[in-house]
């Protein structure tokens, strides 16, 4: 399959990317203009870059058009650490969003996968299914929820198939330094002490090739709907931390309960992921304890000057 790859530069678009290309497909790794392709250096196979911001509807439109994608996988948004939740940003990236839904159709494609977030559900009310209640707490949910009743009413219209992938709690090689994860790997790196919560809040953690191979095996099946991607698997903060610091041989740098917990952040989300293992056949491959020493692993093989945000 041809399979056009929005966000390709980002934490999961790198590893969709590298799934494609090892599953034998040709991928079109669409970028902005200003982007750096780091993530996709020494990529193998049939990768074409495709320069077009997803404003610009002309050029846009136009290179699409030329590259003629049987699928598409959309993960362009903005996501600055920190800023994402609250960013107007936000607003503009549902319309892009749809701008290249409408793109895509176009030119033939048949189907998309589109990257929603467990944040559109209601958080009080345990483990999180497609069907439960939504209750969207902030402006990116919001819109990535705008988006998925949007797109799957406007897919339809045009005869596209659409997944909407809500997906829950990443880790894995080349994240954002400034993340959890990663900025308690590298903290303990450089044998800083790590100032935390108690961590008694529960998450639902995966690896983020596993939530790649997921999102391709989506957009090959042409499954459609929503689809929780997670592990369904409940850790809490607090374990995740701990099991870091042993990894590491560093807990002792890891001061539990140095900061308040946050009155806004939910206590338990956790998700079912029996929709879409039953529609793909998907299965998380990495087990908890060796995602994260990997990922200890690939950060300790990077230059220090590369391990700070």
């Amino acid at each position: 399959m041809r399979i056009l790859v929005t966000g390709a530069a980002g934490f999961v678009g790198g590893h969709v990317v590298r799934s494609l290309l090892g599953s034998g497909h040709e991928v079109g790794a669409l970028l902005r203009l200003t982007s750096r392709a780091d993530r996709l250096a020494g990529l193998e196979g049939p990768l074409s870059y495709i320069r077009s911001g997803l404003d610009d509807d002309a050029v846009l439109r136009a290179e699409i058009a030329r590259w003629e994608p049987d699928a598409c996988i959309h993960l362009a948004w903005y996501a600055e650490p920190g800023k994402y939740l609250a960013a107007t940003e936000n607003l503009s990236c549902l319309s892009d969003s749809l701008r290249l839904l409408e793109a895509v159709a176009a030119a033939g494609c048949r189907h998309v996968v589109m990257a929603g977030t467990c944040a559109e559900y209601d958080a009080d009310r345990g483990y999180l299914r497609e069907d439960g209640p939504l209750k969207p707490g902030t402006l990116y949910a919001s819109t990535k929820l705008a988006l998925c009743h949007t797109a799957a009413a406007r897919a339809a219209q045009l005869g596209v198939g659409l997944s909407w992938a809500r997906l829950f709690y990443l880790y894995g090689p080349q994240e954002d330094p400034r993340r959890l994860v990663p900025s308690v790997i590298t903290s303990l790196l450089r044998e800083i002490p790590f100032d935390a919560s108690a961590g008694s809040q529960v998450r639902d953690y995966l690896h983020v090739a596993d939530v790649a191979a997921a999102l391709c095996a989506l957009a090959q099946g042409g499954a459609g709907g929503v689809f929780n991607v997670c592990s369904g698997e409940p850790v809490s903060v607090r374990h995740l931390l701990s099991t870091l610091g042993a990894i590491m041989g560093r807990n002792e740098l890891i001061r539990f309960g140095a900061l308040p917990a946050r009155g806004w952040d939910p206590a338990f989300i956790c998700g079912d992921n029996g929709r879409l293992r039953q529609a793909t056949g998907w299965l998380p491959r990495h087990r908890f304890e060796e995602g994260l020493a990997e990922t200890v692993a690939w950060w300790k093989a990077q230059p220090p000057g590369e391990r700070a945000a």
